[in-house]
Order: structure tokens, then C-alpha cells, then sequence
């Protein structure tokens, strides 16, 4: 039977690592801000692609991480892209609420200036709040 998945064309021009892999930056469709950068693998982007909702490969669990399935802070996906070698994959997504898991809208909250290391965004909400912990 030939292969039915609609993502193929997308997964054949996709570049994964040896270990399967493929680094996804999410980027906030209307204003451009980059929320956070995770991993992806062939399955969870089928699922992205299938269900408008994106899903990751979380490395430290050795699993499929559907965004916002504890916390209730999902992406839902707006257009898939990835670059000229076909080794880095943008979502633009609809964040709803924060992306990082330290409560902050975006992962992307150290900044290196006059040689020191600073912290330039404050959590928007609790990680306890975030996990109901």
C-alpha cells in the first residue's frame, strides 16, 4: 500500500541528525518575537502537521511533547518552514500565554552586555501555576 501520509513531502526534504532529530524554532506569527527553540522528530511532525497543534521530542523524557499538554500554554501552528539546507525547521505559531517552562513568554531571557550576564524578562506566571505543583 503506498504511503498516505500527507507530511512525506515535508519529512523527505527535512535533514535529520543521526540521532533523528531536527532543532524547530518556534517564532510568534504576528510580531515576529522567537519564543523557543526544541527538538522534532519524523513522528511529532506528522503529528504538527496533522492536527495544527505542535508537538516536540523531548530528549530528557525520550518522548513525543505535546506543547501545552500540562500547562495549558499551547502552540497551535500557523505555517511550517525550514531553511535552505533543510536542517533547521520555523513554526509560526499562536502562543497562548508563556513558551518557556520558567513562566516567561519566551525562552530567549539571558542576555550577554557590557560583559555580564543579565536576566531581561521576569516570569509572567508561576512555573507552580504553570504545572500545579
Amino acid at each position: 500500500m503506498p504511503d498516505v501520509n500527507p507530511a512525506t513531502p515535508a519529512l523527505d526534504a527535512i535533514r535529520f541528525t543521526q540521532d533523528g532529530l531536527v532543532p524547530a524554532i518556534a517564532q510568534q506569527h504576528d510580531t515576529g518575537e522567537v519564543l523557543m527553540m526544541a527538538w522534532m522528530n519524523r513522528e511529532s511532525i506528522t503529528e504538527t502537521l496533522q492536527t495544527g497543534t505542535v508537538c516536540y521530542w523531548s530528549r530528557s523524557r525520550g518522548k513525543l511533547w505535546r506543547k501545552g499538554e500540562s500547562s495549558g500554554q499551547v502552540q497551535t501552528l500557523v505555517d511550517f518552514r525550514w531553511d535552505c539546507d533543510g536542517d533547521t525547521i520555523l513554526l509560526l505559531v499562536d502562543q497562548k500565554g508563556v513558551a518557556c517552562h520558567t513562566g516567561r513568554r519566551d525562552c530567549f531571557f539571558f542576555a550577554y552586555r557590557d560583559g555580564n550576564i543579565e536576566v531581561i524578562s521576569q516570569p509572567e506566571v508561576s512555573p507552580d501555576d504553570l504545572y500545579g505543583k
